[in-house]
């Protein structure tokens, strides 16, 4: 029986909304935006598998990794799941497709330096990239239209921001910075055209727009923080034809929307989420040529294993530098 002691009334008594319940309640000024909910798609297990970095290659194969068990994974058009790469100790986090088929994946390595390993998509011959002595913790990835990358790495923390966005040349020679000193630098995505370069901020829950004049140069006035996250936290992120940029909220179950000018236009929730299931919602990719999106996630706190979801974005998603 809820008895006051005190003889509290129930004016005085303050209680949960259907809006406020949960471990992660949608947050006041985003639950008017247009939403829709995914649906599962494949299951990849009924343990708990870090899954993240999704991608496709020219041939509808969806690759991801198994982070913590130094695995990266291929389900194949006819939903077939095989392994086609592990290394140990690469902690892979963000996998990006090459024009010319072979598969660059960013590791976190020990969370003190990680590298850039490529491979052919039997797993073989692997190629080191960025390698650890290089010093950074490579967390995500995406080609520009030349075949150089953007990196983001993953170091600091809310406090000490040592992290940030870097580019390396096709020819893997020269890294330029583009982000300094950012909170566990996460997610990285480009517009269509290239131009526009958008960054999530881990630690410290904010979406990054970068304005670019090349693909090194910022113009000026070129960097802003358009958004701030309520809640944990900002994971990876993709971005649409019509230039509307994607991310995936870790430990929120969802993935939140953007125009091109970083204000918040939609949502899409995962299954259950308002009962704390599959909150650790790490990345998504768009079906190349399509609307349709595929979502990794997890769930730690309700027990039902490890699934790829699927789901509509407003728009064809962008012609990724595998599909040029």
């Amino acid at each position: 029986m809820d008895h006051s002691p005190l003889g509290v009334s129930a004016a005085s008594t303050l209680n949960h909304t259907d809006a406020t319940r949960g471990l992660v309640p949608i947050p006041a000024a985003e639950r008017g935006l247009p939403t829709v909910t995914a649906e599962p798609y494949f299951k990849v297990s009924d343990g708990m598998v870090a899954l993240e970095g999704p991608a496709y290659d020219r041939h509808g194969n969806l690759y991801f990794v198994d982070v913590y068990a130094d695995r990266i994974l291929r389900l194949t058009p006819d939903l077939q799941l095989s392994t086609v790469y592990t290394e140990a100790g690469l902690r892979p986090a963000g996998i990006a497709v090459h024009k010319d088929g072979r598969i660059f994946a960013a590791g976190i390595g020990d969370f003190d330096a990680g590298s850039i390993v490529a491979f052919q998509p039997d797993g073989s011959p692997p190629e080191t990239i960025l390698p650890t002595s290089a010093g950074f913790v490579p967390d995500d990835l995406v080609f520009d239209h030349q075949g150089g990358i953007y990196f983001t790495d993953f170091q600091g923390s809310s406090t000490r921001p040592k992290g940030g966005v870097h580019h390396l040349s096709a020819d893997s020679r020269k890294i330029t910075p583009i982000l300094p000193d950012m909170a566990s630098a996460n997610g990285v995505a480009l517009s269509p055209d290239g131009k526009v370069l958008w960054a999530t901020e881990f630690c410290n829950s904010r979406l990054h727009r970068v304005d670019l004049v090349d693909a090194v140069t910022v113009t000026r006035f070129g960097t802003t923080v358009p958004y701030h996250f309520v809640g944990r936290a900002p994971d990876s992120m993709r971005t649409d034809a019509e230039g509307n940029v994607y991310v995936a909220m870790y430990q929120q179950g969802r993935i939140l929307v953007f125009s091109p000018f970083g204000m918040p236009i939609g949502q899409i929730l995962l299954p259950g989420r308002e009962q704390n299931h599959f909150l650790k919602t790490t990345s998504l990719a768009f079906v190349p040529g399509s609307r349709d999106v595929v979502i990794v996630a997890r769930d730690e706190l309700g027990g039902r294993g490890s699934v790829i979801f699927r789901a509509r974005g407003l728009a064809a998603g962008t012609t990724l530098f595998s599909h040029q």
